[in-house]
């Protein structure tokens, strides 16, 4: 949500809040929409076909997530920074000329539009995920809300990117807790048994972050010197 905050602001500054905020709540019926459809769908299918699915497609995100997570911590990968970020955005859609219909700027909505909708539909994937492992789906998308509401009260409040979250922190934290349910529930789904049910989760999020500090390790003594996206793209 921080990513698509960034868009957002970016789009409304440039090009008219009027427009930003028009692609953001279409993007949200959408994204709402999803879930309303595809969460009914999840509930009736068998628990450990379920738990194998989801574990496999978490594992997809989570690795996918935790690589990048781990090639940032150990300065292989350009760190993202939410300043060069904006900037970048803000200068895209200040380039093309307006074109408006019923006194929306088309440009401004697309923007905004994809990029809550991108963005929002890994949040709409584990909203769907979890819920439907868990049994409570509508929990799950009450999660989601209060932390879309919570990004979207400081951006307001500051009217720029949320440059001092720790975003890499949070997805290097957010990759390690995917891997482990993804591992954890694909097992079952498989016809593992863990030894102490769910407490055997501690286990696999343990074996989870030893390995991830030990490649940031292993990658450090070899590796560049850290970046910044800014760095990066100069």
């Amino acid at each position: 949500m921080v990513e698509a905050l960034t868009i957002v602001l970016a789009a409304g500054i440039a090009r008219g809040w009027r427009s930003s905020l028009a692609g953001v709540a279409a993007a949200t019926v959408a994204l709402a929409a999803v879930v309303a459809a595809l969460g009914p769908a999840l509930t009736v299918v068998p628990l450990n076909v379920l738990r194998l699915v989801v574990g496999a497609l978490l594992l997809v995100f989570g690795l996918q997530w935790l690589r990048k997570a781990i090639l940032r911590a150990s300065g292989f990968k350009a760190l993202h920074d939410e300043d060069a970020i904006f900037a970048q955005e803000l200068e895209e859609a200040r380039r093309p000329g307006r074109d408006e219909l019923g006194g929306i700027d088309w440009y401004g909505f697309t923007l905004s539009f994809k990029g809550v909708l991108l963005e929002g539909l890994e949040v709409a994937f584990i909203v769907l995920t979890f819920g439907s492992t868990q049994g409570s789906i509508p929990l799950a998308a009450l999660g989601a809300a209060a932390a879309i509401v919570l990004v979207a009260a400081v951006g307001l409040a500051v009217r720029a990117p949320l440059a001092r979250v720790p975003e890499n922190a949070m997805k290097f934290a957010v990759g390690i807790m995917l891997t482990t349910f993804g591992i954890f529930w694909a097992a079952e789904g498989a016809g593992a048994d863990w030894p102490g049910s769910d407490a055997a989760l501690l286990g696999v999020l343990a074996f989870v972050i030893a390995s991830s500090a030990l490649l940031v390790g292993l990658l450090r003594r070899r590796g560049p010197t850290r970046t910044t996206v800014a760095g990066a793209a100069a």
